[in-house]
């Protein structure tokens, strides 16, 4: 199987390579990626870290090395890659943010709903049953009878910068309670 050399299978490449070996430096990490073929330089890699949400943690070894964190790790390596375009796609296109019981309405500009919905759905969050998008609005149909209202704060604290990916709660219950 060969994999295309985009972004977003760079990006898988080292979510699968941090989550399974110990890399001590960007360099290094450029080195295992180049023995790949993905040609990278060092601002991309360090663009592509600091989106995947990569720290330096103690290693086994004393010294430091790069790990993708989170409160609940992704349950497929390309799930921090969906979770960071989602983020990048709020802070760009969400215009407003609204909700009602189960269901949030999320404005975009003219043309930006069919992208943003795409991202939700790629990001597979587990509060979000669905989305449908039309030209500049995505309605969103969250899991349980009251989970719009904190869906609705979950997505706007995403496109103000102020969370990097969804709540960690996966599924709400049908009361809307975690």
């Amino acid at each position: 199987m060969s994999s295309p050399r985009t972004q977003a299978a760079r990006r898988t490449r080292i979510v699968e390579v941090l989550g399974t070996r110990s890399i001590h430096s960007q360099e290094e990490l450029r080195s295992v990626l180049a023995d790949e073929g993905f040609s990278v330089t060092q601002a991309t890699l360090s663009r592509d870290l600091v989106e995947l949400g990569a720290v330096k943690v103690p290693a086994s070894d004393g010294r430091s090395a790069y790990a993708v964190t989170s409160e609940r790790p992704p349950s497929r390596p390309e799930a921090a890659v969906e979770t960071s375009r989602l983020a990048r796609a709020l802070h760009e296109l969400a215009v407003s943010i609204d909700h009602s019981l189960n269901i949030v309405v999320v404005r975009t500009p003219p043309g930006g709903a069919q992208y943003l919905a795409s991202a939700f759905d790629g990001a597979h969050w587990g509060s979000i049953l669905g989305t449908v998008a039309g030209d500049d609005t995505v309605l969103i149909v969250t899991r349980g009878v009251d989970a719009g209202a904190e869906v609705a704060e979950a997505i706007l604290a995403m496109a103000e910068g102020r969370a990097a990916s969804p709540p960690s709660s996966g599924r709400t219950t049908s009361g809307g309670k975690r």
